[in-house]
């Protein structure tokens, strides 16, 4: 009875990343100037910046800024572990075992998305200028003397 306490407990605390930080985060997106179109690979569409979703830590994504008048950027968004990450790691591995290594492994709790906030500055499109007309000067006749 006591071994089934012990494994109970156990399985209680396990995957402490997942419990305390989540298999989602919340991404945020602006741009300047504000109200650009975002779309990520994965399918998420904002209308106009700024503008949060959450997203699968474990999920990378590219992002789709696009506004009238400049030119569309793409931001590759990775994942790395972080410090929260590799904390709740280091006590699963003290305290939930292998158990909760695998449990947060596999949702990616010990993941966050970079850069978060994902920022764009747009330029704007150049259009080059049209040559100016040649002037349709009149010629004035010289005075005679």
């Amino acid at each position: 009875m006591r071994i089934l306490m012990v494994i109970a407990m156990a399985l209680s605390v396990s995957a402490c990343g997942t419990v305390t930080r989540g298999s989602n985060e919340n991404v945020t997106f602006n741009s300047d100037p504000p109200g650009a179109k975002v779309q990520t690979s994965t399918g998420l569409v904002c209308q106009a910046t700024p503008c949060t979703f959450p997203i699968s830590r474990k999920q990378e994504f590219v992002a789709t800024f696009e506004l009238p008048g400049h030119l569309s950027q793409q931001i590759a968004v990775k994942t790395e572990v972080s410090g929260g990450g590799a904390a709740g790691m280091a006590g699963n591995i003290l305290v939930g075992g292998i158990i909760g290594v695998a449990v947060d492994a596999s949702t990616g709790a010990t993941l966050d998305h970079t850069p978060n906030p994902v920022f764009a500055t747009m330029v704007p499109v150049h259009t080059p200028r049209r040559p100016a007309k040649p002037s349709r000067l009149r010629r004035v006749p010289t005075p005679q003397v």
